[in-house]
């Protein structure tokens, strides 16, 4: 890697309402604040019915949404809302893979998963990361995708993923697309399966950066194994790009990236419950503290809250302690779990976090994770929770 770039200014403390992008297994929902983020309103819905994996407002253009989308008949798509998720228009050409190269499986788009705006350069630019694992990039604000032909057609691509004979349950994703607010061109992505790789010429060229991960689930691997990791979901902390952090299949990571290594910081997790999980989520003004939302990974893989007690972990010294933050949540029989797109953050101070459950619950803290209450019930499988603007 080149040398390590400069850190960026805390960002200042927001305030006012916000709104929840919730995408699930049954359409997108609007969740609207007042000011003090004390009530909640449910204020529309769109696609009933259709699998939506994730929605996204554009941070630079706040009128634009983009909704990745599948039906059972009518395949996987990308929509588009000019007007805050109002009206919708469907992209005029949806990510597909191109023939693939010679000796590598030809992929097909089974349902886009994954949607990130780049935070600098020219406006309009996003990337989507798809099931099987591709890349694609718009570059007029999600209309038309192009694939990244270094990554989907890089003659190691099915090396590193396991090509047709990936078993992933749910399918094999693309996910965890990472901009580096400093450069454009230096990009990361996770996969599973396949592991983080980075690319630092705009998707050209990619290196795996898996060194200190387990995976326990190929027989002999090594922490030394390049590739076929298994990560849920990366993340960077938007004050430092170069502190990375992963929760991985097996555990819990931090790596400072002029390191080169992951350190498994979830060793420091309670024995009895454990460092696996979905999502992980980084505060946006200090990269030593991060949550977590642990679940049952035990021998049969329950993906339930451990014990049927839910609870976010919070760590403030960068995964040297963690504490637990139970208060409001159910003491049992608790049987849901929070998937890797479904907990978010905003940026005020306190800081809120927002969570969205597999039996269609939403859960706010006002204050850092202290405390907890239930802000929405009944919706339908909840597969991700963003923060957005409120577009008046």
């Amino acid at each position: 890697m080149s040398q390590a770039k400069h850190r960026l200014r805390v960002p200042r403390p927001k305030t006012g309402a916000i709104e929840l992008l919730i995408g699930t297994r049954k359409g997108a929902f609007f969740l609207h604040s007042d000011a003090e983020r004390k009530e909640w309103t449910l204020k529309r819905s769109a696609f009933i019915g259709h699998v939506i994996h994730h929605l996204v407002q554009d941070p630079r253009e706040r009128r634009v949404v983009l909704a990745t989308d599948r039906t059972g008949h009518l395949g996987p798509t990308i929509q588009r809302s000019e007007d805050g998720g109002k009206s919708w228009r469907e992209s005029s050409k949806p990510p597909a893979f191109e023939p693939a190269a010679e000796g590598l499986f030809q992929r097909r788009v089974g349902h886009v998963f994954w949607l990130t705006p780049c935070p600098v350069g020219p406006k309009g630019v996003w990337y989507a990361g798809t099931s099987p694992q591709g890349l694609f990039r718009s570059r007029d604000g999600g209309k038309t995708w192009k694939a990244v032909s270094g990554f989907n057609n890089h003659p190691m691509l099915d090396t590193w993923t396991g090509g047709e004979k990936d078993g992933t349950p749910d399918g094999p994703k693309l996910h965890s697309i990472l901009i580096d607010p400093r450069d454009a061109d230096h990009l990361y992505v996770g996969m599973s399966g396949g592991g983080v790789f980075e690319s630092e010429n705009g998707g050209r060229t990619w290196a795996p950066l898996n060194q200190g991960c387990a995976a326990d689930f190929i027989p002999g691997a090594t922490d030394r194994l390049e590739y076929g990791h298994d990560p849920h979901h990366v993340g960077f902390a938007p004050t430092n790009p170069d502190r990375l952090w992963q929760q991985n299949h097996c555990g819990i990571y931090r790596m400072d990236r002029d390191e080169g290594r992951w350190h498994r910081v979830g060793e420091n997790m309670p024995e009895e419950i454990g460092d696996i999980g979905f999502p992980i989520v980084l505060h946006p003004r200090d990269p030593d503290t991060v949550w977590v939302f642990p679940m049952d990974g035990s021998t049969v893989w329950p993906r339930t809250s451990p014990g049927g007690r839910p609870a976010v972990y919070r760590t403030r010294d960068a995964g040297e302690s963690w504490e637990r933050q139970d208060r409001g949540f159910p003491k049992e029989h608790a049987w849901w779990t929070v998937k890797r797109q479904c907990m978010a953050q905003d940026a005020h101070d306190p800081l809120g976090l927002y969570l969205g459950t597999t039996n269609g619950e939403v859960w706010a803290s006002r204050n850092e994770g202290r405390s907890w209450r239930c802000i929405a019930r009944h919706l339908p499988h909840i597969y991700s929770v963003e923060v957005a603007g409120v577009v008046q």
